[in-house]
């Protein structure tokens, strides 16, 4: 009460010693009124900057002290500068009805200004805790593969929306809800924020299936996005591709669309190699005798071969076949004894994973030819080195191929159909006729 009367006293000086002077009682009021203005706001700039100034660096000085960064984050987010701005705020509003008393109007404008600004205030500290508690929690392991900010933005529109519901009530003296034209706002901002309510579902979808990690390899053909997701917010998720570009995608595509992620893949125990050479039909034929023992010496298939001819030889005179035409009764191929060779070769890489799914197989045949499909997994599933892995493999494939009397298929190039062209092509003679001798 007495620090009220003292500051009803100071604020009345200037206006009192005009009055003595002989001014009129409403400019020495008004020239008052806008003196006290300039010196309450200059006051005011000054006392915060200085507070300001305190608490932040005792703040710093604070975190520095401390093992925790959370209270770094703290600092890098500006909370306490906006912490320092609450205390001028509060002597502001106390202040205020002091000097602008018998200003009605003018009172009211100031109490509603700073409490907009309060209410603003308070939205700016939240935003700051949320932020420094983000960034906290991407230190963590556990957390440092989630969408923390689609979280913190959802988090932000419910807190933006309620400060403007105060601030619509602080201005109208009415509560938002209460307006007529709630349903046409409502329709114009479900309009305006369209795109953000579909990423907010997205996002609760996204982080609750587990579909989409910061971390995880995704190849998006739609939006030609294939690489590595670096972030993950309300509205999109940023992949870095392998070329280093980078590829923005609605988040609410990823829950309608479809798209491939290989995490799956990157915890799994190997990397799927799924590759076919053609061979050309043509080539394919039944063993010989002769074939026979020249494929025998080929190791990986050398069991193989005398094991399957003593079931066929045992077989063929038990139905008495004749055998003088090679096509009756059973026999063995140099495309079955290949693909035996492709799936031994195989079983004994070292880079292959045998304890998951592991098969060569022949596929329907193509105009191209008989496709000899390779299907594994490699232990190795870094890229270069599972590229390595599968270069290797099927460069000793495709040597192989000759050994057992097979053709590659593979489409004419320019210099085949000049070959040909000049077999066909008549030869010219070079030597000259001799003269007509007639006369």
């Amino acid at each position: 009460m007495f620090l009220n009367v003292n500051l009803k006293e100071i604020s009345c000086l200037l206006e009192n010693y005009l009055l003595e002077q002989g001014m009129r009682p409403f400019w020495a009021s008004s020239l008052n009124l806008m003196v006290n203005i300039f010196i309450l706001g200059t006051i005011a700039y000054f006392f915060d900057r200085v507070l300001r100034k305190i608490i932040v660096e005792s703040f710093k000085a604070f975190s520095l002290k401390t093992k925790t960064t959370f209270d770094d984050f703290l600092v890098e987010s500006n909370f306490p500068r906006y912490i320092a701005h609450i205390i001028p705020l509060l002597l502001l509003k106390n202040i205020f009805p002091v000097v602008f008393d018998g200003f009605p109007m003018i009172l009211n404008v100031f109490m509603t200004i700073t409490t907009i600004y309060g209410i603003i205030l308070i939205v700016k500290i939240i935003r700051s805790v949320l932020r420094s508690s983000k960034k906290y929690l991407r230190t963590l392991e556990s957390y440092s593969d989630k969408p923390l900010d689609s979280y913190m933005q959802v988090m932000m529109i419910f807190l933006w929306g309620i400060a403007i519901f105060f601030v619509v009530y602080e201005i109208t003296g009415k509560d938002i809800l209460s307006f007529a034209t709630l349903g046409a706002a409502s329709a114009v901002i479900l309009l305006i924020f369209k795109d953000t309510i579909l990423g907010f579902v997205a996002s609760i979808q996204v982080s609750v299936n587990d579909i989409v990690r910061i971390g995880d390899w995704i190849t998006f053909s739609k939006y030609g996005a294939d690489g590595y997701v670096t972030d993950i917010n309300l509205a999109t998720v940023r992949v870095q591709n392998w070329d280093n570009t980078y590829t923005t995608i609605p988040t609410y595509s990823l829950i309608s669309d479809s798209f491939q992620n290989w995490r799956g893949m990157q915890e799994s125990a190997g990397r799927r190699i799924k590759r076919a050479i053609f061979i050309k039909q043509s080539s394919i034929q039944f063993l010989t005798p002769e074939m026979i023992e020249k494929y025998k010496k080929i190791e990986l298939v050398r069991p193989y071969i005398e094991h399957r001819q003593k079931e066929i030889t045992k077989h063929n005179e038990k139905i008495n076949a004749d055998k003088s035409v090679l096509i009756n009764g059973r026999n063995q191929t140099n495309f079955g004894v290949f693909r035996k060779f492709v799936d031994a070769s195989i079983n004994e890489n070292s880079a292959i994973n045998k304890e998951l799914f592991l098969m060569v197989r022949q596929l329907h045949p193509t105009s191209k030819g008989i496709p000899l499909e390779i299907f594994c997994f490699s232990n190795d599933k870094r890229w270069q080195n599972y590229e390595a892995i599968m270069a290797d493999i099927f460069d000793h494939v495709i040597a192989s191929v000759p050994y057992f009397d097979l053709e590659l298929f593979e489409d004419p190039t320019g210099n085949d159909i000049k070959a040909l062209v000049n077999l066909n092509q008549p030869k010219i003679s070079t030597t000259t006729s001799p003269p007509n001798s007639a006369s």
